[in-house]
C-alpha cells in the first residue's frame, strides 16, 4: 500500500501563485509515474501533469506555460508550482502515483487539495 497526502491549497488571487505538494509513503515500493489531476465543480477530472522518474514531463495544454511539475526521488515527493492563476484553475487537485510493489504496478490517490482562484 501506498498513501499520497497533498498540501499546499487554499485561496489566491488571480494571478498569483500556489505551490502543491505531496508525499507517498509506505513500504516495499518504488514510484514510477507522479501527477497532478483537478476536477473543478460539475466537471470531469482532469490530467494537469506527469512527471516520470526520469524527469520527463506532459502538460495539459491549459497550464502549459504556467505550472511545472518537479519531484524528489529521495523524498517520494511530487511538487506542482502554479504561477499566473487563473479562476479557471479552481478546482480540487489530487496527486497520483504509479508505483511498482513486487512485479506489478497499482495506482494510487490522494485525497484532494482545494484551490480557489478569486477574481
Amino acid at each position: 500500500q501506498v498513501q499520497l497526502v497533498e498540501s499546499g491549497g487554499g485561496l489566491v488571487q488571480a494571478g498569483g501563485s500556489r505551490r502543491l505538494s505531496c508525499v507517498a509513503s509506505g513500504s516495499h515500493f518504488s514510484i514510477n509515474y507522479m501527477g497532478w489531476h483537478r476536477q473543478a465543480p460539475g466537471k470531469q477530472r482532469e490530467l494537469v501533469a506527469v512527471i516520470s522518474s526520469g524527469g520527463s514531463t506532459i502538460y495539459a495544454d491549459s497550464v502549459k506555460g504556467r505550472f511545472t511539475i518537479s519531484r524528489d526521488n529521495a523524498k517520494n515527493t511530487v511538487y506542482l508550482q502554479m504561477n499566473s492563476l487563473k479562476p479557471e484553475d479552481t478546482a480540487v487537485y489530487y496527486c497520483n502515483c504509479v508505483a511498482i510493489i513486487g512485479l506489478s504496478e497499482y495506482t494510487y490517490w490522494g485525497q484532494g487539495t482545494q484551490v480557489t482562484v478569486s477574481s
